[in-house]
């Protein structure tokens, strides 16, 4: 009895609420120059806050340009956190480790760790930096 409950219980569904609509983002629209970049960095950095314009969005997805001699500052991370390298050179640190990234390298960063990265070499860093939100934002 109880297991034929359970069972008509689990087998019953709920109508899937429909997806909302895409959202097409233009870099040219969510341009930002920032002076000094995030977390106590140095230099010039001009961000591209991709994800923002997406209603109900659980997670961030940006493109941000070090220009050369730039920083984001060593920051503690409360999610996870991937760094993607579109081009230039930059040395990411976490947690008193340092590693050199170039084009299509990536760096997977963890909850808790204590991370930044600055622009190395001639020409600009461009990244691409992806991470979950605590929550969907309305």
């Amino acid at each position: 009895m109880l297991a034929s409950a359970l069972a008509a219980l689990l087998l019953q569904t709920t109508p899937a609420q429909p997806a909302p609509p895409m959202v097409v983002v233009r870099e040219a629209d969510v341009r930002v120059e920032q002076n000094p970049p995030p977390h106590n960095g140095v230099g010039h950095s001009t961000a591209f806050r991709l994800s923002d314009a997406a209603p109900g969005r659980n997670f961030e997805f940006r493109k941000r340009i070090l220009h050369p001699g730039a920083s984001i500052g060593l920051h503690v991370l409360t999610h996870d956190e991937v760094y993607y390298v579109v081009s230039g050179q930059g040395e990411v640190a976490s947690d008193g480790r340092t590693e050199v990234m170039g084009p299509e390298t990536a760096a997977y960063l963890y909850e808790g760790a204590d991370v930044g990265i600055k622009q190395v070499g001639d020409e600009p860093l461009v990244l691409i930096i992806a991470y979950p939100l605590g929550r969907r934002l309305p």
